[in-house]
């Protein structure tokens, strides 16, 4: 096991070698370990291991020591789990790009792990108002004492009213970071995050000592979907951090609630768009209950189960297109999207990102609709 959590790191470390492309190696290789060690000759036979890919390996392998590695991150980054550990999130193991290594700070429950105790994300804008400030206390209470465990971002706003609320009711809940475990981000919510480490949990994909950085919290709100049952957005607006996560929420079949309020607000506009495309009304607390009790239980867990869903596709020729202003990261992924569909790890082999960054800069293309998501994780270029 010591040995296999070595080799994660070391994969973890290489650029743009996501889950898609891990499943792909140990099918091939049999284990991670034998991956490392196999010359890149083998590797350029799997799919999607094309030369920008096998490049960044070489250039890896040649700067990485799996046990090295392993060495110095254990005094740094002490308690981390690997999707080979029995102890890793089981909810996880089912989204397409599951944290290679997930860091963590506090009081692990192994119940909230396996899925028998429930996680629900409460999740809105840093600008809260008081509607939204006292519903997000209100509910956050009543599903903490009710049993569910809350998830949030620990940002400023609706996260913090919902982190609080569970500590004061008495209840555990998780935070989930852009940063490492160990940052502080907003600064205004030390003493929360804090109370949060000895009486919950901390989590984060990113190492100690990693500062705020924008690109990172796209990606963190797959992991606040990912991890729970339900998705319920308190409070945003049309272009918000919390649309991302009940997006992956959507894309990972979890049930989105919303939180309605007047149209006249701007916090409330991502709210009503939900509500509009489908998502729950939140109307009171019982009702809330009521529908979250009947979310069917858990199947029986399997490790690594996603690993084994992950769909094979075919490279394609890629053709150029051009490209509107916007941040450098988003116009690097679109440049790859015609109106022919494409699939996803196609655009992470030919991107060279991380597949998160990919997951992310994707879902704002498409909140500023400018890219489809079509079914088998395709995506196409909508005519402006």
């Amino acid at each position: 096991m010591t040995e296999q959590r070595a080799y994660w790191l070391a994969w973890s470390k290489i650029n743009s070698v996501g889950p898609i492309l891990l499943k792909r190696l140990q099918d091939y290789c049999g284990t991670l370990e034998t991956a490392w060690q196999a010359d890149l000759k083998t590797l350029g036979q799997i799919e999607g291991f094309g030369s920008k890919i096998l490049d960044n390996i070489r250039v890896g392998r040649s700067q990485i020591h799996p046990d090295q590695l392993l060495t110095e991150t254990l005094k740094t980054n002490p308690n981390f789990w690997t999707p080979n550990d029995p102890e890793y999130p089981r909810l996880l193991l089912e989204i397409p790009t599951p944290p290679s290594i997930l860091y963590y700070r506090g009081k692990p429950n192994p119940q909230e792990n396996e899925g028998i105790i429930p996680m629900v994300a409460i999740v809105g804008t840093r600008y809260a108002t008081e509607h939204g400030r006292r519903w997000t206390r209100k509910i956050a209470t009543i599903l903490a004492k009710s049993g569910f465990a809350i998830v949030s971002g620990l940002a400023a706003g609706i996260d913090a009213e919902a982190h609080q609320a569970c500590l004061q009711a008495g209840q555990r809940t998780i935070a989930v970071l852009g940063t490492g475990v160990d940052v502080v981000y907003p600064a205004s919510n030390r003493k929360l995050m804090e109370e949060i480490e000895h009486k919950g949990l901390i989590l984060s994909e990113y190492p100690a000592g990693t500062h705020p950085d924008r690109r990172n919290f796209p990606p963190r709100n797959r992991i606040i979907a990912g991890l729970s049952r339900a998705v319920l957005v308190m409070e945003a607006p049309e272009k918000s951090g919390a649309l991302i996560t009940a997006r992956y929420g959507n894309e990972f079949g979890k049930d989105i609630y919303a939180l309605p309020n007047s149209p006249d607000l701007v916090q409330s506009k991502g709210c009503l768009k939900l509500l509009k495309d489908g998502s729950q009304m939140i109307i009171n607390e019982s009702e809330l209950l009521e529908m979250l009790g009947a979310i069917p239980p858990l199947d029986t867990p399997q490790q690594l189960s996603f690993l084994s869903q992950l769909s094979q596709v075919q490279p394609v020729e890629i053709p150029t297109v051009k490209m509107p202003l916007l941040a450098p990261e988003l116009a690097q992924i679109l440049k790859y999207i015609t109106t022919e569909a494409i699939a996803f790890d196609t655009i992470v082999e030919h991107s060279g990102l991380a597949a998160h960054h990919v997951s992310a800069s994707l879902l704002q293309l498409e909140l500023l609709g400018m890219v489809a998501q079509l079914p088998g994780m395709r995506y196409e270029l909508i005519n402006q």
